[in-house]
């Protein structure tokens, strides 16, 4: 998980030196058909056939949502800065925990209500809705935050049985058929400079996504997830070093009592299980 948070932050680097030159769905288009490209020479080592259609299944309606997110997450790299990007993304365990207790059946107790409200705290904190203009940008950042923790939910849901190689090479497939319809429906031609950048998303996010799969097969999610609290630090680094931005203080604060609450919820699952 500590490779897969670097990972993640040299990809969202990279989409941030992109801009807005492109539209998010061909941006995300393109990422994913360079990441099918990087995962065909293993497709033999796939072994699809053995695969129970009710995983596959699981697997192509994770494709489906994992593509809203995608575009919402372009969309709101471009605009906003990447550590209210890293600060909202930290929401994702909380939705993780809540929709554990919902779809794998896990009992909702006061101190999950407790430490969701905690984090939600952390949240206004880095909007400030009324102190600051909240646009497109945070708002879509949220929407992707929601949909990745139900993604990564579905992902959980199959590591049993099924190969993180597997997992990924799905989750590679099928997001690119969803985006192609609204890619091609704006597209603009990328400059070689653009393809480049890309590529270099492709090979950090499958990289990311595969590493990821691995940690989920090791162990439980609420041990892994607090540790892509670390990726807060990388990016304000890479923001305030590559991009110029300035750190903004609230948003630090509001991470940071994200980290705390889900801290302490993973802390308190541990210890009742």
């Amino acid at each position: 998980m500590v490779i897969t948070g670097l990972l993640f932050c040299a990809m969202t680097a990279s989409v941030k030196s992109l801009g807005t030159s492109l539209p998010a769905s061909q941006s995300g288009f393109i990422r994913y058909i360079f990441g099918l490209v990087l995962l065909i020479p293993f497709y033999r080592q796939l072994g699809l056939a053995g695969v129970r259609k009710n995983l596959l299944r699981l697997m192509i309606i994770r494709g489906s949502l994992h593509a809203i997110a995608v575009v919402t997450w372009f969309y709101a790299m471009a605009r906003i800065p990447m550590t209210d990007v890293t600060a909202l993304y930290y929401l994702v365990p909380v939705f993780v925990f809540f929709g554990a207790s919902l779809y794998l059946k896990e009992k909702i107790n006061s101190s999950r209500i407790l430490y969701l409200l905690v984090a939600l705290f952390g949240t206004l904190l880095i909007l400030r809705p009324g102190l600051r203009e909240v646009g497109l940008g945070h708002l879509s950042m949220l929407l992707a935050t929601i949909v990745f923790g139900i993604s990564f939910l579905l992902a959980k849901k199959v590591t049993d049985e099924v190969k993180p190689l597997v997992i990924v090479f799905m989750l590679t497939l099928i997001v690119p058929i969803w985006l192609a319809p609204l890619a091609f429906s704006q597209w603009e031609n990328p400059t070689l400079k653009e393809l480049i950048i890309l590529l270099l998303v492709a090979l950090f996010a499958t990289s990311a996504h595969f590493t990821m799969s691995m940690a989920f097969k090791a162990a439980p999610i609420n041990v892994t997830q607090p540790i892509v609290f670390l990726d807060l630090i990388w990016a304000a680094i890479v923001g305030s070093v590559f991009f110029s931005e300035v750190i903004d203080v609230w948003v630090l604060i509001g991470g940071a009592i994200i980290v705390f609450a889900v801290s302490l919820l993973s802390w308190s699952e541990i210890k009742n299980r």
